[in-house]
Formats: C-alpha cells, sequence, structure tokens
C-alpha cells in the first residue's frame, strides 16, 4: 500500500516554489489543476489540487482552511537543514529544539498555513 496525502489550495504556484525551492522537492506530474511532488529520494509523495475544478467530483472541491494539519520531514542533519531555512528567510515556527526523548527538531510553515515539522531521530535502542 502506498500513500499520496493531498491538499486543495488555490495557491498553487506558491506551493510549488516553496516545496520545489526551498525543501528540493521535485515535479514527478503537473497540468493546469493537478501537482504531484515527490521529496528529493522520491520515497514520498504529496500532491496538490485547484480548489472547485469541473474534472474532479465535488469531494474534492473545498480549499483547505489552513488549520489542523502537518508533515513530518525527517532529515539526517537537522541543524544544516535549521540553518539552511534561516538563510533563505524562511520565519522558524517553532525554533530549533531537544525534546526528552531524543528526537532533535524545528518547524516551519508552508503557504497553505501547513506546519512542517524538520526533524532528526533519536536513534532506536535495539
Amino acid at each position: 500500500m502506498k500513500l499520496n496525502a493531498g491538499v486543495v489550495t488555490d495557491k498553487f504556484v506558491e506551493t510549488k516554489v516553496f516545496y520545489t525551492t526551498i525543501l528540493g522537492f521535485g515535479v514527478t506530474f503537473e497540468n493546469e489543476f493537478y501537482l504531484l511532488l515527490h521529496t528529493p529520494d522520491k520515497s514520498a509523495e504529496i500532491s496538490f489540487l485547484l480548489p472547485d475544478h469541473p474534472s474532479q467530483q465535488s469531494l474534492f472541491h473545498k480549499p483547505f482552511s489552513g488549520a489542523g494539519m502537518y508533515l513530518t520531514i525527517e532529515v539526517e542533519d537537522v541543524d544544516a537543514w535549521y540553518e539552511r531555512m534561516k538563510q533563505k528567510g524562511i520565519e522558524i515556527k517553532i525554533e530549533l529544539r531537544d525534546e526528552p526523548w531524543g528526537d532533535r527538531h524545528f518547524a516551519i510553515q508552508d503557504p497553505n498555513g501547513i506546519g512542517i515539522d524538520m526533524v532528526e531521530y533519536a536513534p532506536q535502542e535495539k
């Protein structure tokens, strides 16, 4: 089974620019109303759909309201990613921090209001 999360948004252009230039995602497929992006290592995808598009059923017409959703992106060097985001002028919503359980992370927000938790997980005990 494969999961592809999708977001209905009218911020189509801003979203593509954010994910491709800021996070380094690639474009898997794109047309005038649908955008499918993949992570740099191609291990995961996320899609974006314009609202109210006549080709789509009404279930997929209403745009995301900007709250109640987040993404977690696991990275190998969270400190480097943190510095990269600051250098690009991206607002840091949660400053870089260590959690009591060992994870190190910070958070940013995409143009749709989706929180993005950039995390380096603590090594798992075996």
